[in-house]
């Protein structure tokens, strides 16, 4: 490559004129390096004035990914090596050895790039494939993850190739060597995408999903499900990290199908006096057949119960001897009706109002439904207000709630002691 005449002849002058094919080829060289340079940052101006701002104001949000992952600004980074690649055997085809050192350095480049660029694909593929609807049911995180180690793995071996000037093959045969070694560093890697492949095929998780793992803590919603781990916002709003390969390995329950279902469960027992328990007199039944909800329950269990008596030929002198209704009874019948027309209650799934068998603390009466509002405040408000009502109409059937003596019921029943005392000092002295 020669200078023009007037800096030949300018060279000449100042009698370098040995040191000007040195001079023009470093003069050359410094020259492509400014034009890749120069080049770079007119097709990064052009990507982010010109390319960037048209995509982002089409109507579409998947194409808007591919600027925001930095595909583009990565693509330019390739300018300046084109540019040298293109230069380098006019430039310095007089220097074999500073040439090979050149071309060595550009493909290192060109590797380097093209991982960042392959990189930010993945990235851009990835975050199009979390706008569909299927990404809720098949998180494909942790494959990205793998396609990225693969990436890199497969940029360091042909880094290190073009470096000893050896084909990538001879360094893909050398792996088999050091499968234990390799096995050891990626142990976490591979156990994960294992696990996550068993998860995705079975549908046993995704993002989202309300889930519970009292060994490591967790309890809450999914927000993650990574190559090797699985991040979970605990309802505290602590975070929980899980090893992925522990939801294979270990138990978890996930609350998906109460999620989807058509209610979320109420499983509560009150626990009745058994003291309190006894046959309905007339009185109580004149009483209770004024209650909306079991009045037609009352009706026809009294026809019912006079029938059957009949049919045994009792007339009723010996009440021992009867059929009755029991408070009890009457009272589960209450909770049945008043369950039923409920607004919050679905009836069409399991509907139980039992008996449990009898403990220290009484009879428990227990409610086995499914509330049509599955929110958690919403779900525990609709629990409260059935229970607020159920514990302040209990006294209506002359039933009592057992609960341990308090302080309250010592000092009553003292007090109570003492005004008996009082009052039989008082009668005995008026005698």
């Amino acid at each position: 490559m020669t200078l023009p005449p007037f800096v030949q002849s300018w060279l000449d002058s100042l009698k370098i004129g040995a040191a000007s094919s040195a001079i023009t080829t470093a003069a050359a060289a410094m020259a492509v390096l400014i034009v890749g340079i120069v080049a770079y940052y007119v097709a990064r101006r052009m990507v982010r004035t010109l390319i960037a701002p048209l995509i982002l104001r089409t109507g579409g949000i998947r194409d808007d990914i591919l600027v925001n992952a930095r595909l583009l600004d990565r693509m330019t980074l390739l300018v300046p090596a084109l540019v040298v690649q293109f230069f380098i055997p006019a430039v310095l085809g007089g220097y074999p050895r500073i040439e090979a050192f050149t071309a060595k350095g550009i493909h290192l480049y060109f590797i380097v790039v093209s991982v960042m660029v392959l990189d930010a694909l993945i990235n851009a593929l990835h975050g199009i494939y979390l706008t569909l609807k299927v990404s809720r049911d098949i998180p494909l995180t942790g494959l990205s993850q793998v396609f990225k180690i693969i990436i890199y793995c497969g940029g360091m071996i042909f880094i290190v190739s073009v470096i000893f000037n050896r084909a990538p093959v001879y360094l893909f045969s050398g792996l088999g060597a050091m499968t234990a070694v390799l096995m050891l560093i990626f142990k976490d890697p591979i156990l994960g995408f294992v696990a996550g492949i068993q998860l995705i095929s079975n549908r046993m998780l995704k993002q989202g999903d309300w889930i519970e793992m009292p060994k490591y803590g967790a309890d809450g919603d999914v927000m993650d499900v990574s190559l090797t781990t699985v991040k979970v916002r605990n309802w505290d709003k602590t975070i929980t990290t899980i090893p992925t390969y522990a939801l294979i390995s270990d138990s978890f329950k996930n609350w998906r199908g109460m999620q989807e279902s058509g209610g979320r469960r109420i499983q509560r027992a009150m626990y009745i006096d058994m003291g309190s328990i006894r046959f309905c007199t007339p009185e109580m039944l004149e009483r209770f057949v004024k209650i909306k909800y079991i009045a037609d329950y009352l009706r026809n269990k009294h026809e019912d119960i006079a029938r059957y008596n009949a049919d045994l030929g009792i007339d009723g002198s010996e009440p021992i001897n009867t059929r009755r209704l029991t408070n009890i009874g009457t009272f589960r019948a209450y909770v049945n009706t008043y369950l039923h027309h409920h607004p919050m209650i679905n009836t069409d799934m399991t509907f139980l109002v039992r008996q449990l068998a009898p403990t220290e603390h009484g009879l428990p009466l227990e409610i086995y439904v499914f509330c049509k509002d599955k929110i958690w405040a919403n779900y525990e408000a609709v629990q409260a207000d059935i229970f607020d009502h159920l514990l302040a109409i209990v006294p209506e059937f002359d039933l009592r709630v057992f609960q341990y003596p308090t302080g309250n019921d010592f000092s009553r029943t003292l007090k109570q002691v003492i005004s008996g005392q009082d009052s039989d000092a008082v009668k005995a002295k008026d005698a």
